[in-house]
């Protein structure tokens, strides 16, 4: 029994085995099935197996759908979790940030894996996966990451604000690739830069002009997805506050805050899911709180949570509305 299991492992690659391999190392296909389950395997999709004690997460569940199908590619949400693009979710206001719903600041688990394959290939949705057909798929679109295949950045951002339903879910798309931000607790660097994008949707594809709209909207200052949703809905109202100015306190400290109204000294704060999620975090934004109001530029520091945010954009909007007119008239 123990000669047989390590000749499953020797068959398997990376902790994945396809039961394809094992009739081909020589199993009968009655026997595959129980002895894998014997011995402790997880079913990863029909066809698929994990070795005993690996994590069956979406990589592992991608990189099986791969193995058995070597066209499929990752792309749109799943894509945008290999590369740390957050997306909106599909929670109320599109509450949520990866490609299925969840809290304000979410870690961007993708629910259901996404896949693009050429045609003549149909699409099809089923056990937890999507796979779309295209004829717009060409090997300079495709990267590795993770040991996996996948739309780059430029095109995964531009398949997702294509197909985006909402303008909010587009931009936030579009802001996150472009700006440097850290996602699910790693920092990185801008993935594209505005005029990649332009190129990318310039091509007459379905969702192509009002992806471009959307584009026009998109600011690479922008630090969340919570931002972006604020800042859309200030814009909508009229209001155009700078985002992410560089301020220094009169302490000499550095500071840049979400966004700030410089003709009526008004800062805006736009507090992430999470953001006291320690003492230490908690004294951290104390002390950058009384950093920020000790600006020249800064007379009143408004601080809203991304729930708000999401949940009841208009309050928002309307206390920012009321603060700066209050300060305009000298209040």
């Amino acid at each position: 029994m123990a000669e047989e299991t390590e000749e499953l492992a020797r068959v398997a690659r990376g902790g994945v085995l396809l039961t394809g391999w094992a009739y081909e190392a020589g199993w009968p296909p009655g026997r595959v099935g129980r002895r894998l389950r014997t011995e402790g395997w997880t079913p990863i999709c029909r066809g698929a197996w994990a070795a005993p004690g690996k994590d069956v997460d979406w990589r592992v569940r991608a990189r099986a759908h791969q193995l058995m199908h070597p066209t499929w590619v990752c792309s749109h949400g799943t894509a945008a979790a290999l590369h740390r693009i957050e997306v909106l979710g599909t929670g109320a206001r599109g509450e949520g940030v990866g490609a299925g719903a969840g809290p304000p600041e979410g870690r961007g688990v993708p629910e259901v894996l996404d896949f693009t394959v050429r045609r003549p290939l149909s699409s099809r949705t089923g056990e937890g996966v999507r796979v779309r057909s295209t004829e717009y798929l060409d090997v300079g679109d495709c990267v590795m990451r993770g040991g996996l295949r996948a739309t780059g950045p430029a095109r995964t951002v531009g398949d997702l604000i294509r197909s985006c339903g909402t303008r909010e879910g587009a931009v936030v798309v579009a802001d996150s690739a472009l700006s440097r931000r850290t996602v699910r607790g790693v920092r990185r660097e801008p993935l594209v830069h505005h005029g990649q994008l332009a190129a990318e949707l310039a091509a007459a594809r379905p969702g192509a002009a009002r992806a471009r709209r959307a584009l026009r909207l998109a600011d690479s200052a922008c630090g969340s997805p919570a931002e972006t949703v604020a800042r859309l809905h200030m814009r909508d109202a009229g209001l155009r506050p700078e985002s992410q100015p560089l301020l220094r306190s009169r302490s000499g400290r550095t500071l840049r805050p979400d966004f700030l109204f410089r003709a009526v000294g008004l800062a805006v704060e736009i507090e992430g899911y999470a953001f006291h999620g320690s003492r230490h975090a908690h004294d951290r934004d104390i002390r950058r709180f009384n950093d920020l109001a000790d600006c020249p530029e800064v007379r009143r520091v408004l601080r809203f949570t991304a729930r708000e945010v999401f949940r009841r954009p208009d309050a928002v909007v309307a206390t920012i509305r009321a603060a700066v007119g209050n300060l305009a008239a000298g209040g």
